[in-house]
């Protein structure tokens, strides 16, 4: 007999009879890997997040089990840490089967599992929408040499690879999902607010078309303007396309990625944009541009054009050139996010990853040596592709969340940029956490897929020159955010962290 649908789903199912009936069907259909691919998602946290309440881990002829406080067992298939498949179909608590990750952790009874628990089931049905949306295959995935960055992106349809919440969009109805979320494709119309200049921090160079006389034109995200700036006089402002980020979007008349402020949880974190990133936008580029001249044409790191806020994290904007313009196009290059990889056939081929592989840890462990750990995730990195495929050099972009090392910087005769805050620490825990735990345990596992993949493409690392960062990564279990373990612990600040089997030395 069925089990029935969880109340997310169900809403999910009635909105979308009013508002897109048509997409019911398909989403119905979508409903099962869907709910394999949180519950994937949610072993693999319970499998080796360090969790309290899990006091022990032992394998067993079908896999593993989980020994919890009070004497309970959670039994599973073999995880795989870097598999981005669906290949959980159901958890057995106390021989009693599982096959829903919010009625798992209803079951489960930890605390704070009531409010992750419906964001699981509201992940599992934004999940299942995302799904139906997209086009059947071979009506929209032909040509994959001749796509605009911005479709790319909107094919990253499961969003976080790693997640249990890859899709919780809480405060998001149906149809506003439908309206700005890129993997539906949408043209999404963001709005201007006017604010006068005397109020505003503004840094870098911001544009003529988006001043007033005496007036700052801060551009809105329209769900922003509905939800949270209700106060505020909204200006028609111009369309754009969604990118992986929903919060960033590509102009459709083209120009520079706007980032607007989303005073919304997605996945984790309230997207808005805070007062110190906006202080310290125009200077962190400066710098991070001059860093890159160093790195032989390998790198480029999109600019901050400019950055402004009515010195509030609800009403700022952010404009970034965009990763196109370090594609030569006239030549047949184009440039993809490493989070779309998986939608592009070459990427399929071992030797291909290889040879990603080696030009990614090549570029951000030289980087990370002479002082600057980039958060080189599949949604920030992005390569950039000759015409027959061959990823050339790497575009990184957002930098409101690097960490840069003075000493380092020192050590190499470097200027260390006038900077304060959580962006500067010489911390090398803090600094190898943040790469490897972006690029490694993030972009280059997900891009591999499994973890038998991702120790064909690693591989590489035993050929780089030979740095203490490298020799961490060829010898130390790797780094990962326990984003499981920091939405059930909403009372401790900052990211928290479990350590992943190492390919490399087989533990």
């Amino acid at each position: 007999m069925p089990i029935p649908s969880s109340a997310a789903e169900e809403a999910v199912a009635a909105e979308l009879a009013t508002v897109r009936p048509a997409l019911g069907p398909p989403y119905a259909a979508a409903l099962g890997v869907a709910r394999a691919a949180v519950l994937t998602r949610l072993w693999r946290a319970l499998a080796f997040e360090p969790l309290p309440w899990v006091v022990g881990r032992e394998a067993t002829p079908a896999g593993l089990a989980l020994l919890l406080a009070g004497g309970r067992r959670l039994e599973g298939p073999t995880p795989d840490p870097y598999a981005t498949r669906p290949y959980v179909d159901e958890l057995l608590l106390d021989g009693g089967s599982h096959d829903r990750a919010g009625r798992l952790v209803r079951a489960l009874g930890v605390p704070h599992g009531e409010e992750f628990a419906a964001e699981l089931d509201a992940s599992t049905a934004s999940l299942a929408l995302s799904r139906a949306g997209q086009p059947p295959a071979g009506d929209d995935h032909g040509d994959h040499a001749a796509r605009a960055t911005w479709e790319w992106e909107q094919r990253v349809v499961d969003g976080h690879p790693y997640h249990p919440n890859c899709r919780s969009r809480p405060g998001f109805s149906v149809a506003e999902q439908l309206a700005y979320a890129p993997e539906h494709r949408p043209v999404v119309e963001l709005g201007l607010v006017s604010v006068r200049a005397e109020e505003c921090l503004v840094t870098g160079d911001w544009p003529a078309r988006l001043r007033d006389g005496g007036r700052i034109l801060v551009p809105v995200h329209p769900w922003q303007a509905a939800h949270v700036l209700k106060h505020e006089r909204v200006r028609p402002g111009f369309a754009a396309h969604p990118l992986m980020a929903l919060r960033t979007l590509a102009p459709a008349e083209g120009g520079p990625h706007v980032k607007t402020a989303l005073s919304a949880r997605l996945t984790s974190s309230v997207r808005d944009i805070s007062v110190y990133s906006i202080e310290t936008a125009a200077a962190v580029s400066a710098f991070a541009q001059g860093l890159a001249e160093r790195l032989d044409g390998r790198l480029h790191i999109t600019r901050t054009l400019g950055a402004a806020t009515a010195h509030s994290p609800d009403l700022a904007a952010v404009l970034r050139e965009p990763p196109e313009a370090y594609a030569d196009a006239a030549a047949g290059e184009r440039v993809l996010p490493v989070a779309a990889l998986g939608c592009y056939p070459p990427a399929r081929s071992a030797a291909w990853r290889a040879r990603f592989a080696r030009l990614a840890l090549s570029v951000c462990l030289r980087v990370l040596e002479l002082g600057v750990a980039l958060e080189a995730h599949g949604q920030n990195l992005l390569v950039v592709l000759s015409p027959d495929g061959e990823p050339l050099r790497l575009v990184y972009r957002d930098l409101a969340d690097i960490r840069i090392s003075p000493a380092r910087l020192r050590a190499h005769g470097l200027a260390v940029p006038p900077l304060s805050g959580r962006l500067v620490t010489d911390d090398v825990t803090v600094l190898r956490r943040k790469l490897f735990g972006s690029l490694l345990t993030g972009a280059l596992g997900a891009t591999a897929g499994s973890a038998a993949a991702f120790a064909e493409a690693l591989a590489v690392a035993a050929a780089l020159p030979a740095t203490a960062d490298t020799g961490a990564l060829l010898t130390e279990r790797l780094p990962t955010k326990a984003l499981t373990l920091m939405r059930l612990s909403p009372g401790v600040p900052g990211d928290q962290w479990a350590e992943l089997p190492n390919p490399l030395i087989g533990g």
